[in-house]
């Protein structure tokens, strides 16, 4: 019983093989009864090598025929080889029979042959798919528990111990360990995890056991969201395969008639007896069926596509594995892309009648309900007030223990690129740039103007806060409240401080190496701040004060001077240029969703030299595409000038073809390297 299953799995899974075979072995048979003089044993065995090899490629043929009312390759070759074993019983030419039998066994192996060379690209791919577990180990009332992953929920805490793979995205809550990401950001070293830190489902666990806490659903995870695009890049052609596509199903139709009208012309031009006619009529079929042309592009985009996944670089389709290696200019976000994203606050000045603590308690009612990396710094420096700030002489000092009595806003807005606002204690706060305050305030207090200026040619950014209505005032350093509307006044600043990524510059200067004409900075932030970061990455060209459609007007010129541009970005606001950009980068890591879902191409370690090794691949691909359809023609030209020269028979000129096709299927299969 089990030798019957694992026989039944292994024809199910070779079953291109088993029929090549099978073929094969019948077609060797006929041959020896024909040679012996056999007839009614090679009329047996020829007609089921016939059936078997061609079953499949007729199927095809006639599916694609009456459905979709086009001709195609698989066709065209059986025509070829039913028209080869007609021609050889109608002169009683037997030998004809065992030509078109050969056309059939050697199209048979061909196939079985792509099959094995597109399955090596099929299971780097599937490779993904055996990253997680199938189980993970829950915690329910003090108890662990394993559950199918599917059954996870978010909250739940999961238990993973050293040398297993982490089941499901997660935060730390208990444990330290080193994590080998290699298989989802492309990093080779093992990166160290605490209490705190983001894990990925498909990452293995070191040393250290992890308690870990689901943050969002499992189907929702890094690996998961690879698994879905990658898998929809295998379906999705590009455009240079559609156009393929088009021409193979034009083409086929020139091949048919020309092949009817070779079929009937030659004996009364050239004066060619019926049996040359129609045998030249019939390998002209096969020379001339563009089978390595339609092979030449999607193996060897998908073997990029795998490759890149390997690296940590996710195509989400060939087309953009295609354009990456185009590209004549990029632009980059600053925050978050240039630089780490992870801003601290640097220092928060206040006006005479505000404190420190005021100021930051005002931005944090808002700044709670912003996803933007500033707002988070904002936020977690009110939680570690004493360690983050620094206390200038000239403003009132914070509480000795660094505790802000915090409220929550209502009616929070946020504007992306400017700011955001809400209503805290019947108060509105305001916090944004100086023109967004702007908007909401007479005049920006002169001293705090200098302040903000000295900070900015530092490269710091400068958030402004601001506040109207009701509010408690402080008299003689007692508090009273103050019934009367006021209008709204500037509270403080706040100095944030952003990293620049230790990568940034080399991959700036790679880039330009590679022939990139422009490289350009697009950010909402000040002049000072942008200049001081692309001064330092190697950037010339800066635009800064930016609103996301400015972004996007900025790609469209771009666009219009170099035609494939690429936008590098990781945040909400960032989302309309990647959509305009012909090929739009998103960090993995630190991008948003939205940028995540908008990007073309997603660098999963936002690890920014992986843009360098993106426009390799797309060049190199780029290259082995026109190679293979250089590769393609040629081949078919030799073929057809071989045919009308009378200097190849049929199975020759099957084995160039089939030949051809298997070489430009193997040339793109470089890529996985």
């Amino acid at each position: 019983m089990l030798y019957h299953q694992r026989f039944s799995q292994f024809t199910r899974e070779h079953a291109d093989t088993v029929a090549a075979f099978l073929c094969g072995l019948l077609l060797l048979f006929g041959w020896f009864a024909l040679h012996l003089g056999w007839l009614g044993w090679a009329f047996l065995l020829l007609p089921a090598a016939y059936v078997i090899g061609g079953y499949e490629s007729a199927r095809e043929g006639l599916t694609t025929l009456f459905k979709e009312k086009e001709l195609d390759v698989d066709l065209l070759m059986i025509v070829a080889a039913i028209g080869a074993a007609s021609l050889g019983l109608w002169r009683r030419e037997y030998h004809l029979i065992i030509d078109g039998a050969i056309l059939i066994l050697i199209f048979a192996i061909s196939g079985a042959l792509e099959g094995y060379t597109m399955a090596r690209t099929e299971r780097s791919i599937r490779s993904l798919m055996s990253l997680t577990p199938d189980t993970a180990r829950v915690l329910l009332q003090g108890r662990e528990e394993e559950i199918p992953i599917g059954q996870l929920k978010v909250g739940d805490e999961i238990v993973v111990k050293p040398g297993e793979l982490i089941p499901t995205d997660g935060i730390i809550l208990s444990g330290y360990s080193t994590l080998n990401q290699a298989a989802i950001t492309g990093e080779s070293l093992p990166v160290e995890k605490t209490v705190g830190a983001e894990v990925f489902a498909g990452t293995l666990n070191g040393y250290g056991a992890l308690q870990i806490k689901v943050h969002k659903p499992a189907q929702s995870s890094l690996i998961q969201r690879v698994i879905r695009l990658v898998e929809q890049a295998k379906t999705e052609a590009p455009p240079s395969q559609e156009f393929i596509d088009r021409f193979e199903k034009g083409y086929a139709k020139v091949i048919v008639v020309a092949g009817i009208l070779l079929a009937t012309l030659p004996p009364f031009l050239w004066g060619w007896d019926w049996e040359t006619t129609i045998y030249r009529a019939l390998t002209f079929l096969v020379v001339a069926s563009p089978c390595a042309l339609m092979a030449a592009i999607m193996p060897t985009l998908l073997s990029g596509i795998a490759n890149g996944a390997r690296q940590g670089i996710l195509f989400k389709n060939g087309a953009q594995l295609e354009k990456i290696g185009k590209v004549r200019a990029i632009a980059f976000d600053k925050t978050g892309t240039l630089t780490t994203g992870q801003v601290q606050v640097f220092q928060v000045f206040s006006t005479s009648e505000y404190t420190q603590q005021d100021v930051l308690k005002a931005a944090v009612s808002v700044e709670s309900y912003s996803e933007h990396s500033i707002g988070k710094a904002i936020v977690q420096a009110a939680s570690e007030t004493v360690r983050v700030l620094a206390v200038p002489v000239e403003s009132k000092p914070l509480n000795p223990k660094g505790d802000l009595d915090l409220v929550d806003a209502i009616q929070v807005q946020a504007i992306p690129g400017q700011g955001i606002v809400g209503i805290a204690q019947e108060q509105q706060v305001i916090v944004g740039n100086a023109v967004f305050v702007q908007q909401y305030v007479t005049n920006l207090p002169e001293e705090l103007r200098k302040k903000a200026q000295s900070w900015e040619q530092q490269g710091k950014t400068v958030v402004w806060v601001a506040q109207k209505g009701k509010r408690a005032g402080v008299q003689g350093g007692s508090t009273s409240a103050t019934l009367s509307d006021r209008g709204a006044e500037v509270m403080g600043v706040i100095a944030l401080a952003d990293e620049v990524r230790a990568e940034a510059a080399a991959t700036i200067s790679r880039l330009k190496k590679l022939g990139v004409e422009q490289i350009v900075m697009l950010t909402g932030d000040n002049q000072e701040t942008a200049y001081s970061v692309a001064k330092a990455v190697g950037i010339d060209r800066v635009y800064a004060q930016l609103l996301p459609e400015d972004k996007l007007n900025i790609i469209r010129r771009l666009q219009q001077q170099y035609q494939t541009v690429a936008m590098v970005g990781d945040g909400i606001n960032d989302a309309p240029a990647l959509a305009q950009a012909s090929v739009g980068i998103a960090m993995g890591v630190s991008g948003s969703d939205v940028a995540l879902e908008t990007a073309d191409i997603v660098l999963m370690a936002d690890r920014l030299e992986k843009i360098a090794v993106a426009m390799h691949l797309g060049r190199r691909s780029q290259a082995i595409v026109r190679q293979n359809i250089v590769v393609a023609l040629s081949f078919i030209m030799l073929l057809l000038v071989g045919n009308f020269l009378g200097n190849i028979n049929l199975p020759i000129g099957v084995i160039g073809h089939e030949g051809s096709t298997v070489l430009v299927t193997l040339s793109g299969l470089r890529l996985l390297k």
